[in-house]
């Protein structure tokens, strides 16, 4: 145990990086607890806040190091930012975001060192104070403020809230059944309840208290697999055939001038193959400006959705006044309606601080429409195909506080996006799998 007491910020990265194998397509639900555990273990040891910011800080390395460097892919590759450049941005968002499991590393130890000096700021070190009691610091103080920079984390800066821990536990883990209930900070602050749990329970284990705990551990599992036999909501209306359609458009051919009539084809066909009620085309699967489709190609797809008695919702881009959109539009029985995309993402679709950086963004990436406007908060849903459709474009769907704003008026949630952007990545199933947390919370299909 000493010696690995010697390296504790290699061991927080390692357990950083373990945590990953918990999410998607891995699937290792229990990792996440545990590697919390471990990090909880060695704060617990830390003996001054900023050596407890340390820590979390590798940890966070660890984790986004390895769970989100696909970025990599879509900085260098299709943003043809330079290799070393694309390294090091990469390496730089992980420890900006890094910063939050620090700030979660030194809150808990400044409130230890609080509660153990009369909450006098000018204490001594956390070494030189009264201990605070085991159960405390395990049960409610780590896992709190873990789960409290994670909120932060989905909020600040336009919000990045993708790994919470909550999100690892869908589909199939037990403490999923409490979704419906909490939403994923809830699922997420039972992971960290647990990890609290575990380590105090083997701390422990020899006294009532560490039985409890390790008792108390189960009961919160068990509960959660009760919970996830429940039936929140019911089925509204009668069943009907959805096409999700994908053409499988090369990301660097995609925006090609050369290849548009090849990609408009592509999805006439694969359009007016499907006798589905409800079509739905790809994030942005026709590469225009509404205004600049075709008419010729939007009657034909439109009078398909007739004849199939629904609509077909299509990826595109919409320009009025002088902004530009990245837009879902329909065409069929219920007449055209929109949707445009609210939650844009930074440096790809917006320049953040644009005074600033614009200059110094435009020379190093090179990404097509880079420079959209929001299309607002508290847009209806979609009335088409006989149901209400909240649609939700790329990484919207991580926004659980967004989502929820369409119900209860939305029967049916739907996603379209475009993860071509990060190759053969996780991050497509890592997408899916907020997805998936997104359906358990609102009781809806998600598409």
């Amino acid at each position: 145990m000493n010696r690995l007491l010697a390296y504790p910020y290699l061991l927080a990265f390692i357990a950083g990086a373990i945590a990953v194998l918990g999410f998607a397509p891995h699937g290792l639900f229990p990792l996440p607890p545990l590697a919390l555990a471990m990090l909880f273990w060695l704060w617990s040891r830390a003996e001054r806040p900023r050596r407890a910011a340390a820590l979390g800080f590798s940890f966070g390395m660890g984790l986004f190091t390895f769970g989100v460097g696909w970025i990599y892919i879509a900085l260098h590759e299709y943003g043809y930012m330079h290799p070393v450049l694309a390294g090091v941005a990469t390496l730089l968002f992980a420890a900006l975001i890094s910063l939050f499991a620090a700030l979660a590393g030194y809150l808990q130890a400044r409130c230890r060192a609080a509660c153990r000096s009369g909450f006098n700021p000018t204490a001594p070190s956390l070494a030189e104070a009264r201990p605070v009691p085991g159960s405390v610091l395990l049960l409610l103080i780590m896992p709190a403020f873990w789960v409290l920079v994670e909120w932060l984390r989905g909020l600040m800066f336009t919000g990045f809230p993708w790994l919470v821990f909550g999100y690892a536990q869908v589909p199939y883990s037990p403490l999923a059944g409490y979704a419906p209930l909490l939403g994923v900070y809830g699922v997420s602050l039972s992971v960290a309840a647990s990890a609290g749990l575990l380590l105090f329970g083997l701390q422990a284990c020899r006294r009532a208290a560490g039985k409890m705990a390790l008792g108390g551990l189960c009961v919160l599992w068990l509960i959660g697999g009760a919970l996830q036999q429940v039936e929140w909501t019911q089925p509204q209306g009668e069943s009907f055939k959805v096409s999700l359609l994908q053409g499988n458009i090369a990301q660097d051919l995609k925006f090609e001038e050369h290849a548009l009539v090849e990609t408009l084809e592509t999805y006439r066909r694969l359009a007016e193959s499907s006798a589905a009620r409800l079509i739905v085309l790809p994030e942005t699967a026709v590469p225009l400006l509404r205004d600049n489709v075709p008419q010729n190609y939007q009657i034909m797809l439109g009078e398909h959705a007739r004849r199939n008695g629904g609509d077909i919702l299509v990826g595109s881009f919409e320009r009025e006044a002088g902004r530009y959109y990245n837009s879902v539009y329909s065409l069929g029985s219920a007449g055209s309606q929109h949707y445009r995309k609210n939650h844009l993402v930074p440096f790809g679709e917006f320049i953040p601080l644009r005074g600033w950086l614009g200059w110094l963004i435009n020379e190093l990436l090179q990404i097509p429409m880079g420079d959209l406007a929001s299309g607002g908060a508290g847009q209806p849903p979609l009335a088409v195909a006989g149901q209400k459709i909240a649609v939700n474009i790329c990484y919207e769907d991580a926004f659980g506080e967004e989502i929820i704003r369409a119900l209860p008026a939305a029967t049916l949630l739907i996603n379209v996006t475009n993860d071509a952007w990060y190759g053969d990545s996780n991050a497509a199933i890592q997408h899916n799998q907020l997805s998936q947390m997104r359906a358990l919370e609102s009781g809806r299909m998600m598409l």
